[in-house]
């Protein structure tokens, strides 16, 4: 039986993954968190999954944080990014941290228990896309430049949807111009709203100029 922690502050989304892992007899779902610090608050107390699924964008730890403390601890622990994040730099730090794997949150249960079961087995699971960029980031690390802005940490992918957004596109659009999904699109949008604070594209569009984030 292959123990398996969660850590996801979307309950709605922990519910989903947690119905994919229920097909699977030879997997349990022994412990949940919302955020990092309750991950590595876990772990610390003697809870010793054998795989963690592990958002990245959490409220008071991030995944690619607690991935940092819980592998300096117990690197005994495998732990698989799950997540909609799918920039390079999300990607090369979620590596650097000493993430085992990287999945995205989309993948379908078949992928999701390949990925848990290759991992127990000395793996490296990682959706086809994550796996394309990672070799593409080796053979051109000059790639990996932090173009987050000091006052708003925008990542590449999100300024990528804020150009999208300048154009008038729809969600939709831009999911197909990024082939991604108009899930992640909403999520990478909902992120950029909280980031630069505002309410609307309107607002997220003309602050971003104004900080030069876009043209």
């Amino acid at each position: 039986m292959i123990k398996v922690m969660l850590v996801e502050d979307n309950q709605n989304l922990a519910r989903s993954i947690r119905e994919k892992l229920d097909l699977f007899e030879e997997i349990t779902l022994r412990h949940t968190a919302r955020n990092g610090k309750q991950a590595l608050e876990f772990v610390q107390n003697n809870v010793s999954p054998d795989v963690v699924l592990m958002d990245i964008q959490m409220p008071i730890m991030n995944g690619i944080e607690a991935t940092q403390h819980i592998k300096k601890s117990h690197p005994e622990v495998k732990i698989v990014m799950l997540t909609v994040l799918d920039d390079d730099e999300s990607i090369f730090k979620a590596i650097m941290a000493g993430a085992n794997g990287y999945l995205l949150k989309d993948s379908n249960p078949k992928e999701l228990y390949d990925g848990i079961t290759g991992i127990i087995s000395g793996g490296a699971p990682m959706s086809p896309s994550i796996a394309l960029k990672a070799l593409s980031l080796l053979r051109n690390p000059e790639r990996i430049k932090y173009q987050d802005t000091e006052s708003f940490d925008i990542t590449k992918r999100e300024q990528e949807i804020l150009e999208q957004l300048s154009t008038g596109l729809s969600y939709q659009k831009i999911a197909d111009n990024l082939v991604i999904s108009s899930g992640t699109v909403r999520k990478h949008i909902e992120n950029i709203y909280g980031k630069l604070q505002v309410h609307n594209k309107l607002e997220a569009v003309t602050k971003a100029r104004e900080n030069r984030i876009i043209e």
